[in-house]
């Protein structure tokens, strides 16, 4: 106790080197939880926005589909895997997809369309596409034949609210499938491949038109939590329904996404990596001048008989109580920050990095055990390392040059 007093009083010797390096390690730490916590809610975020208007966090379909896209190959038992996925605690929606690719042709002008045939009740739910809308409603709001149509396709077709568009693809069982389909409405996504290319239908009118038999190409399911996927596939397969079926998760489907991130935390943690050696400096020069300071008040302790590995001992709690005052001074700052913008958002409108991955307007930070202790706890670990460099000096002090340092 009489040296844990000895040490605190120490830090007062210098206020203000003590104070300037307490706050360098506060403003880091600080920068730290907040600047982890904007990377982890803006994957989240770009997952989220990513998986949610097209793979999903799960999906289920025929073995070979995801390699060769034939019509033939289809889930059968839709009605099943719906059930097993809808029943899940894990798993917030649910819907199933038809997948084709056609001619659409207006007015003399034509292009090839991915089209698809969605069951509108669920994918309001899963992907959110009646919210992308920017003008006309959603499919199932107006009878039957109707689609909603990509921006950047209705520019390309030169396409309107009530335009006719006039299709022509191939069925499931190899026939000519041909229909007329009224737009309905037009969406923007902030995908630009996906908005120049996609056309959407009703599933009912799909499966009437392609000859479909009520089968589906992808049944696509969104989780409460993205990390849960391995648990609903393990569900699946004790189903016994998985039978010439293959499931995916959303980083298999989309690797770009999880490469993106990879290569965006090795760049962010670079960045930290140099502010921690930055503030390891800081108290590496504190102590060493503190060292040199004290050097002859050292040689008078070590000549009354006090032995270096006290002082040593002594010094690195003077190095703790810094650190650990600043740290938790800039964990409360961090969290306060953190959470504020959690909850208000950072606003971003109009850069191009948030359409091209379809995010909102605002990025939210998320806090986590992670990004709370990870950066604090690394900082503890090399400002102990750079105290203890200096320190270990006085080991090495011989009691009568020491006493003679001015």
């Amino acid at each position: 106790m009489g040296d844990l007093l000895i040490s605190w009083r120490n830090i007062w010797r210098n206020p203000r080197r003590s104070i300037l390096t307490a706050g360098a390690i506060a403003f880091a730490s600080g920068l730290l939880i907040f600047m982890l916590s904007f990377q982890f809610g803006t994957y989240e975020e770009m997952i989220n926005a990513s998986v949610k208007l097209s793979t999903g966090h799960l999906q289920v379909m025929a073995e070979g589909y995801q390699e060769n896209n034939k019509m033939r190959n289809t889930v059968n038992d839709v009605y099943g895997i719906k059930e097993v996925l809808r029943n899940s605690e894990l798993v917030s929606a649910v819907t199933n997809r038809g997948e084709a690719f056609a001619i659409a042709e207006f007015d003399g002008r034509t292009k090839g369309v991915h089209l698809i045939g969605v069951d509108s009740s669920g994918e309001r739910y899963v992907s959110g596409i009646n919210e992308r809308l920017l003008e006309g409603g959603f499919i199932g709001c107006c009878g039957r034949n109707n689609t909603i149509v990509g921006n950047l396709l209705a520019q390309r077709l030169k396409l309107k609210i009530g335009s006719e568009i006039t299709l022509l693809g191939q069925g499931r069982d190899g026939s000519v499938a041909a229909a007329i389909l009224t737009v309905i409405g037009i969406f923007e996504t902030g995908f630009e491949e996906y908005d120049r290319n996609v056309l959407m239908m009703d599933y009912d009118d799909f499966n009437r038109l392609f000859y479909m038999e009520r089968s589906a190409h992808r049944i696509v399911a969104i989780l409460k939590n993205s990390e849960d996927v391995d648990a609903v596939k393990a569900e699946l397969e004790a189903s016994g329904l998985m039978e010439g079926l293959e499931s995916y998760s959303w980083d298999e489907l989309s690797p770009g996404i999880r490469q993106s991130i990879d290569m965006d935390m090795m760049s962010g943690f670079v960045m930290y990596i140099i502010l921690i050696i930055v503030v390891s400096f800081s108290i590496l020069n504190t102590f060493i001048m503190s060292v040199f300071e004290r050097t002859r008040e050292f040689g008078v302790l070590l000549s009354l008989g006090t032995k270096p590995s006290r002082l040593i001992k002594i010094m690195l709690t003077e190095s703790m109580f810094i650190t650990l005052g600043g740290i938790v001074v800039g964990m409360l700052i961090g969290i306060g920050v953190t959470f504020y913008y959690g909850k208000v958002g950072i606003s971003l409108e109009g850069m191009e990095i948030m359409k091209e991955y379809g995010m909102s307007g605002s990025l939210y930070p998320k806090l986590s055990l992670m990004s709370v202790f990870l950066g604090p706890a690394v900082i503890a670990l090399v400002t102990f390392f750079a105290a203890l460099y200096p320190t270990l000096r006085i080991a090495r002090l011989k009691p009568v040059d020491a006493m003679k340092a001015v």
